[in-house]
């Protein structure tokens, strides 16, 4: 592990976004939004306002409802270790169309820069790979950034890539925050009708 971590959490998720195409991206809760949507708002993002820990478990749910679009959560630390659970859900569903990707700097940015549970050596990396994860790792340089954003799934179930980041903070990029706004928006981009 390298002593000084350089990735910087806006430039990451440009990185993860720049060849997108038709994939859906959930995103948890407070700075992997506000980076999600200053990569370029769609709408195939599913932007979470208040639901923290849920943003696996969403992905979860569109990769099995949505078999042949390829489903990528970006998500915090924090949020990652609120839900826990999701990662052996995952795990157990198997979806070759889901990548979870957690923005880690190890800390809690939404509630005042607490370190969190990575900072004292939780290894989400490898929590993912304990409960089934065929394709988990951490990531500390933008070569292995870079390399993960080009990659698409393979056939044996979801993949996780932590991502160290800084504990830089960018500006806030604010998207629409009515949530039945934006899972209308999904919907209709996916061709459901609301209900």
């Amino acid at each position: 592990m390298p002593d000084q971590v350089t990735i910087d959490r806006r430039e990451a998720v440009e990185h993860l976004l720049k060849n997108r195409g038709d994939m859906l991206v959930v995103c948890g809760l407070g700075s992997s939004t506000y980076d999600v949507f200053a990569a370029g708002d769609h709408h195939a993002n599913f932007y979470l306002w208040g639901a923290m820990g849920g943003a696996i478990m969403i992905g979860l749910g569109l990769a099995i409802a949505e078999p042949n679009r390829q489903v990528m959560v970006i998500t915090g630390d924090g949020e990652a270790l609120m839900g826990l659970g999701s990662f052996a859900s995952a795990a157990a569903q198997k979806p070759n169309n889901l990548s979870i990707v957690i923005l880690d700097n190890e800390h809690f940015g939404e509630t005042g820069m607490q370190k969190s549970h990575t900072s004292h050596g939780v290894d989400l990396a490898g929590v993912a790979t304990g409960c089934g994860f065929n394709s988990s790792q951490t990531i500390y340089d933008y070569d292995a950034l870079n390399a993960f954003a080009r990659l698409r799934n393979k056939l044996n179930g979801p993949r996780l890539a932590v991502i160290k980041i800084t504990t830089k903070n960018p500006p806030r990029a604010l998207p629409k925050v009515d949530g039945i706004y934006i899972k209308t928006r999904l919907r209709q981009w996916l061709g459901h009708q609301p209900c």
